[in-house]
C-alpha cells in the first residue's frame, strides 16, 4: 500500500510505517497537480497537515484512496463528512500537538508582557545608542503571576493552557460549551501531581473578567471575537489567538490597539494566510508567528507515530 504524506511526516512516523510494509512518498505535490499524482501513482492513503487541501472534488476524482489523515487537530481543510460517506477512513491527532500549542501562548504571553517582541527588534539597531532610553520605554512589564487568564474554547489545547497558568500562579477562567467546575491535573517532574478545579463559565463573564484571553476554538465562518465582545474587555487585556484565523476579527483588533483597548496580542494565524495583511505585518503591538503552533519536533514525532499505528490498525 502506497501513502502520500503531502505536508510531510516525522521520520519515527515514516518508519513506522515501513516497517509495516507501507511505501511512504514525502513528495510535495503541489494541489493543482494532487489528482493525477494520486491517481497515477495508485495512493491508498493520503496524509496532510494545513497547507492541502482535500475537498469533495479531489476524493471523487481519487478512486483509490481509503484514508485521509490530518497530522493535527482541526480537520476544516478536509471535507471529512463526504469522505466518510464515501467509505473512506478520516484520522487526525487531537492530542498530539496540545502542549506544543500550549507553550506557544506563553512564548508570546511572556514576550508581550515583558515587550520581548519590541525591544527584539530595536535593540539591535538602536541598542548601542539609545540604551538608556529603550531601558525606560521598557521598564512597565507586567507580571503574570496572579493575573487572570480567560481561556475560550477548553478542549485538550485549553487544558494544556490552563496547567501552565497554574504552574505559573494564574487565575484561571474558561469558557466552553459545558459550564461548571472542571478538573484539571498538573504533573510535576518528581512524579507528584496537583489536580485544580477551573470554572467553565460565560463568554461574557470570561471576556470581563480576564487580564489576558486566548482562544482554542474550531475554525468558524463568523468571528468570535469582533468589537462587541472586544468592547466587553478590561482595558488594557492581553489576548493571544493560536487557533485558526478569522476567530478574531482583524480589523477589530487593530482599532482596538489603537485606542488602548486591548495593549497587546499575539497572532499565529490570520484571516489571509499565508498572505496576512501589513496592517498586522507592521504593528508594533502585535507579536507574530507563521502558524508554528504545532511545529515542534516532539509534537510532530508524536503526530507521526500516532498516524502511523492508526493506519496500521485500520488498513492492515
Amino acid at each position: 500500500m502506497k501513502i502520500l504524506a503531502n505536508d510531510g511526516i516525522s521520520n519515527s512516523g515514516k518508519t513506522t510505517l515501513e516497517n509495516a510494509g507501507f511505501e511512504v512518498i514525502t513528495t510535495q505535490v503541489a494541489q493543482e497537480q494532487l489528482e493525477n499524482f494520486i491517481n497515477n501513482h495508485n495512493i491508498d492513503a493520503l496524509l496532510v497537515r494545513s497547507a492541502t487541501q482535500v475537498r469533495q472534488e479531489l476524493i471523487e476524482a481519487c478512486p483509490s484512496l481509503k484514508l485521509v489523515g490530518r497530522g493535527g487537530v482541526g480537520m476544516d481543510n478536509i471535507d471529512v463528512q463526504y469522505a466518510k460517506d464515501q467509505g473512506l477512513h478520516v484520522i487526525n491527532t487531537p492530542g498530539a500537538s496540545s502542549a506544543s500549542v500550549a507553550e506557544l501562548v506563553f512564548a508570546h504571553l511572556f514576550s508581550m508582557a515583558r515587550f520581548l517582541h519590541q525591544s527584539n527588534r530595536e535593540m539591535p539597531l538602536e541598542g548601542d545608542f539609545r540604551f538608556k532610553e529603550l531601558k525606560k520605554t521598557y521598564a512597565s512589564g507586567t507580571e503574570l503571576r496572579g493575573k487572570t487568564i480567560g481561556i475560550i474554547g477548553f478542549g485538550r489545547i485549553g487544558q494544556e493552557v490552563a496547567k501552565i497558568a497554574l504552574g505559573l500562579g494564574m487565575n484561571v477562567i474558561a469558557n466552553d460549551s459545558t459550564k461548571g467546575e472542571k478538573p484539571v491535573t498538573v504533573k510535576f517532574f518528581n512524579g507528584q501531581a496537583l489536580t485544580f478545579s477551573v470554572n467553565v463559565t460565560t463568554l461574557e463573564e470570561v471576556l470581563k473578567k480576564s487580564d489576558f484571553i486566548t482562544l482554542h476554538v474550531p475554525a468558524s465562518d463568523k468571528h468570535l471575537i469582533g468589537v462587541n465582545e472586544i468592547e466587553q474587555m478590561k482595558n488594557g487585556v492581553g489576548i493571544v489567538n493560536a487557533a485558526r484565523g478569522g476567530i478574531i476579527d482583524e480589523v477589530a483588533l487593530v482599532n482596538a490597539i489603537e485606542t488602548k483597548k486591548v495593549r497587546f496580542a499575539g497572532l499565529d494565524v490570520f484571516e489571509n494566510e499565508p498572505k496576512p495583511e501589513i496592517q498586522l505585518l507592521m504593528n508594533p503591538e502585535l507579536s507574530l508567528t507563521p502558524h508554528i503552533g504545532a511545529a515542534t519536533i516532539e509534537a510532530q514525532d508524536r503526530i507521526g507515530l500516532e498516524l502511523a499505528n492508526q493506519i496500521i490498525e485500520l488498513l492492515k
